[in-house]
């Protein structure tokens, strides 16, 4: 009987042992993100929005695309999944039926956020959330829209910059008591934050580390030792990579020529990262 795409991530989280879950805005970022020997890989909806779009993420996005870009994040990795799934997309009938395709699409885990529609990404400013008791019964639909897969559901809560760390500490424990598999305070921007997070909210538990704020100083080991199961590192790839292309494309607009243009990758290396050689094979196979 083959094992189910979210049991890979459940024997991890039961382990004890911090999942590093890179944040990947693209299929060929989730491969570099598993060919750097990650265990899991994170499709953030910033990421998703960024590539498909090239706009900030502000709820663009629709539960088609969003699940479109999973489906081909899964089949371009052998590494559990854990997918943006933002607000549900509507209401329960609307949530039962994320949940569905997610599971069809193959990814691990995913997340649901408390916002009101148009959501935005959690560390922005102006977020409006959803009364949470509502949501608690929103977050308990999709745990019973799963039905028999076991896909994990996260319960995330954005109230921390739009009404503080207990407000939020609360929601993630009333989340949990909606029956979610671990719990999730997005928009923490420094240490206090994680602290007090990690202090407040019993059971596994997810946090997101944001390039560029001072959580950056707390490393996987620091985490784990907080209690927490699951570390998102939601903007690395896709900030490190906006960075290299536009230096890339400066030196070469300037030069003339990309031959200053910094490291990058040889042809023959690129083609190992998009497994041409299982292609190659395949038409040494089967072809004419």
């Amino acid at each position: 009987m083959t094992a189910s795409p979210a049991a890979p991530l459940r024997a991890l989280i039961a382990s004890g042992e911090i999942v590093m879950a890179p944040g990947a805005p693209d299929s060929i970022s989730a491969r570099l993100v598993e060919q750097a020997g990650f265990p899991a890989v994170y499709m953030t909806g910033l990421g998703a929005t960024a590539s498909r779009l090239g706009t900030p993420d502000i709820g663009l996005l629709t539960q088609t695309e969003m699940t479109e870009h999973a489906r081909n994040m899964v089949r371009a990795t052998g590494i559990p999944v854990i997918a943006d799934a933002d607000t549900g997309y509507g209401g329960p009938s609307n949530i039962h039926r994320t949940v569905r395709e997610y599971v069809q699409a193959g990814v691990a885990a995913i997340h649901l956020e408390d916002q009101l529609a148009p959501k935005r990404c959690g560390q922005l400013a102006g977020i409006r959330l959803i009364d949470a008791e509502e949501n608690a019964r929103r977050l308990a639909c999709a745990v019973e829209a799963r039905d028999d897969d076991d896909m994990l559901i996260i319960g995330r809560t954005d109230a921390i910059g739009a009404l503080g760390p207990d407000e939020a500490i609360r929601r993630a424990r009333l989340y949990r008591q909606a029956g979610v598999d671990l719990v999730f305070v997005d928009g923490i921007k420094t240490v206090a934050e994680v602290e007090a997070v990690a202090r407040g909210v019993d059971g596994p538990k997810v946090v997101s580390i944001v390039d560029g704020n001072e959580t950056v100083k707390l490393t996987a080991a620091d985490l784990q030792a907080m209690g927490f199961s699951v570390v998102l590192y939601a903007v690395t790839a896709l900030f490190s990579a906006t960075r290299a292309v536009a230096d890339a494309m400066a030196v070469l607009k300037r030069d003339g020529t990309p031959a200053g243009a910094g490291p990058q990758h040889a042809y023959g290396e690129y083609c190992a990262v998009v497994d041409l050689p299982f292609h190659q094979g395949l038409d040494d196979r089967f072809g004419a």
